[in-house]
């Protein structure tokens, strides 16, 4: 059976999320600090992992690898059974992360000086990474309605036909956990078709959605998929980051091309052997944990969202659509975002991340990771209650 109530220590195991805590929030000493930040759970992954990376170190050599038609096959199989997207092996290419795929799309497919739409607030690679390349990045502002972000086409379309070479869109939304309507994606596919602008789609959290609602990957909404790019990955949704692997889903067959000199260029290799071995195992047996994930994050989300909004003034949540990520609204304490960042980290010691870091149409909010056993839930909440009492 899945576990997801045991709390594992997680400090001193080279962790990003526990064990960089006083560099990331300058303090000096986070001992004491529940970390509920950085988007990867506190849960342990699925067995079936487990015991595929235990038979794959079972054979005693390491040696060159290729990537097996199987691993391949795992993905485009769960796509078609999740998400009803069929796609061909040809079409996948393999990369070390999404964040990697993003550069290595935009590095291959635009140019220094090049403008770059995005949506603000998003995550901050979409801006970043960009900006690292020597491109402009443009930003079409999500519009909140009924505390939900909704897009403003008219923007939109103004920024697209401006002279923008490719559109990054976050699909389900990071940080606001919305999921985007069919109509939503065919609108955007057709003005994007319309302006000749290349769509960058990162749907790495494709699988952490809840009921009712159904995520819709852009590629089977399209008139045109050669316009597009996809990104997907079992990271997210099998707490597998430090395994590192994602996929670029290219389905024309010049761009295909052009990625594959790219990569020959750069000497760039595939995935190691155990990055393939997790990948396949998690597209083949992992969907019951996942069912049983769903729930455990779902009810972890309705324990927030009833704790904060009972026992706080001034803080509004709503459960999202999607992800394992809380959009967390302050602007009625009347605090700035160093005031309750100071609050959070010293009286509450809990460490959620600050609004702006999504672009400054995040000023005001916080985001917080409740993918965790609910023994630590209780305890983030409690501490983010002593924090503003």
């Amino acid at each position: 059976m899945p576990d997801f109530s045991t709390v594992f220590e997680r400090r001193n195991t080279h962790c990003t999320k526990w064990d960089l805590l006083e560099q990331i929030y300058s303090i000096p000493d986070a001992s004491d600090v529940l970390p509920m930040w950085i988007a990867d759970m506190d849960f342990a992954i699925p067995s079936t992992i487990i015991d595929a990376l235990h038979k794959r170190l079972e054979h005693p050599v390491f040696g060159y690898n290729i990537v097996p038609e199987e691993t391949k096959l795992a993905l485009t199989n769960w796509l078609e059974k999740k998400h009803q997207l069929k796609i061909e092996n040809k079409w996948i290419f393999f990369q070390q992360g999404v964040i990697p795929a993003m550069a290595s799309v935009l590095d291959a497919f635009t140019e220094i000086g090049d403008k770059i739409l995005i949506h603000s607030p998003v995550y901050p690679p979409f801006n970043h990474v960009p900006t690292r390349l020597g491109r402009i990045v443009e930003t079409c502002d999500l519009m909140e309605i009924n505390s939900s972000f909704e897009i403003d086409f008219d923007d939109f379309e103004q920024k697209l036909s401006s002279g923008v070479k490719a559109f990054i869109l976050c699909s389900p939304h990071n940080p606001g956990g919305k999921v985007w309507t069919k109509e939503d994606l065919t609108k955007i596919a057709a003005l994007c078709e319309r302006y000749n602008v290349l769509i960058i789609s990162d749907e790495i959290h494709a699988d952490i959605v809840f009921k009712p609602n159904k995520h819709i990957p852009i590629l089977s909404v399209a008139e045109n998929v050669n316009n597009i790019i996809t990104f997907f990955a079992p990271t997210k949704t099998f707490n597998l980051a430090g395994i590192q692997a994602a996929t670029i889903i290219v389905p024309d067959q010049q761009k295909r091309k052009i990625l594959e000199n790219q990569a020959l260029e750069r000497g760039q290799m595939e995935l190691n052997i155990f990055s393939l071995t997790a990948f396949q195992a998690a597209y083949e047996h992992g969907e019951p944990w996942l069912e049983e994930l769903l729930e455990v994050v779902s009810s972890n989300m309705d324990y927030v969202v009833e704790q904060l909004t009972n026992k706080l003034k001034g803080i509004k949540v709503s459960k999202p659509e999607a992800t394992y990520l809380l959009w967390i609204d302050y602007r009625d304490t009347g605090l700035s975002e160093k005031e309750i960042m100071d609050l959070l980290l010293t009286k509450g010691k809990l460490a959620l991340e600050p609004g702006t870091k999504y672009g400054k149409t995040g000023e005001g909010f916080l985001r917080m990771n409740v993918a965790c056993p609910r023994h630590t839930l209780e305890d983030g909440v409690a501490r983010f209650i002593k924090a503003l009492s």
